[in-house]
């Protein structure tokens, strides 16, 4: 696929992103269409995977009628290969396609509901599984009760509705495993929302040229890696970009405080087909809860939030971290906190790099 085609799916994603901002800031919408695209990301991924298992008993998974018997052994069979191999699972009629033909009814479909139910389920299907921990309320920032998407339910109705249609009509072409056009397509929005959030834009983004010079750090003459770490993650861009410096990355390991972020974190690592098993994302404050603090990697990076608070409580002098150091940074500015931190999770062969304003 040329750049300009890429180009060309970036424009068409950020022109329907357009249609929800309404009466909503940057930080509102940006969560809506970010999750609406992981939402179809998902089913595609979901109709690709089925119709390949479907393929030697010449079966399209969309065609299976669910209400049958024979229907029901085919999705019990695709649910347990698909949530072993890509984490979930979504019914035929769960699929983003399904819905988003729903929503144009001449008599007005109402799909907020369904919407809502299937977003539920997704995360249901993948209860008691090794994926749970990756997609546990990972929706939760997509209130679709919520008044900025309309004032009546028939005007939230229409304005998803219309939503849902426009990014059906736009191919992904995930089937073509030689290139990442959505993913970056992905980071694009992510940049672009980043752009126009001024300086909260540094809670959940890198600037591409900031993390590039990063991962460039980090793997210097090395062409794969065991692991990598950011202990300040956001969106997960930093963690993604080291990947494209090497030929392989083993493991993804990242901390992120803030929920939402944290979210878009997951769907990023999920939505750039890192596999469920290959990455850890946890949500906590790092340096009062770090969630590896065990682990050692072999390159540690991160954006930490400039002259952060914490609480610098002397019971950190006895934590390994901080400990040889004797003294902490002060309650208001953690930067040095967060670069020891850093210092104590890396490898003996490992690199760090990180960003500080002085």
């Amino acid at each position: 696929m040329s750049e300009d085609h890429k180009k060309h799916l970036q424009a068409q994603l950020w022109k329907i992103a357009d249609e929800l901002r309404g009466n909503m800031n940057a930080d509102e919408f940006r969560d809506y269409i970010l999750g609406f695209i992981f939402y179809k990301y998902l089913s595609e991924k979901m109709l690709v995977y089925a119709n390949k298992i479907l393929k030697e008993d010449d079966v399209i998974y969309t065609d299976i009628a669910e209400s049958s018997d024979e229907g029901q052994e085919y999705l019990s069979a695709i649910k347990d290969e698909s949530v072993l191999q890509l984490g979930y699972f979504l019914r035929p009629s769960e699929l983003f396609s399904s819905i988003a033909r729903r929503s144009q009814g001449t008599d007005g479909n109402f799909i907020l509901d369904d919407l809502t139910t299937i977003l539920n389920n997704i995360e249901q299907s993948t209860m008691g599984t090794e994926s749970e921990d990756d997609f546990d309320k990972l929706f939760e920032d997509l209130d679709l009760t919520s008044t900025k998407l309309g004032r009546t339910e028939k005007a939230k109705n229409e304005l998803i509705g219309k939503v849902l249609v426009n990014l059906d009509e736009i191919n992904f072409d995930l089937e073509n495993t030689e290139i990442d056009v959505l993913g970056d397509a992905y980071e694009y929005l992510i940049g672009q929302f980043a752009a126009g959030a001024g300086k909260k834009a540094g809670e959940f983004y890198t600037p591409q040229q900031v993390s590039k010079i990063l991962a460039k750090l980090v793997t210097v003459g090395k062409k794969r890696l065991r692991n990598v770490y950011d202990p300040t993650c956001g969106s997960g861009s930093l963690l993604l970009r080291v990947a494209r410096e090497v030929d392989d990355v083993s493991d993804f390991y990242g901390q992120e405080l803030n929920r939402t972020t944290y979210n878009l974190a997951r769907m990023n690592m999920i939505l750039h087909d890192v596999h469920y098993r290959k990455f850890d994302i946890r949500q906590a404050d790092t340096l009062d809860n770090p969630m590896h603090v065990d682990m050692r990697f072999e390159a540690v990076v991160a954006n930490p939030p400039f002259s952060a608070k914490w609480d610098a409580n002397a019971i950190h002098l006895n934590d390994d971290r901080f400990s040889q150091y004797g003294r902490l940074a002060p309650k208001s500015k953690a930067d040095f906190a967060f670069i020891t931190h850093m210092i104590h999770q890396l490898a003996e062969n490992g690199t760090m790099a990180v960003v500080m304003i002085r």
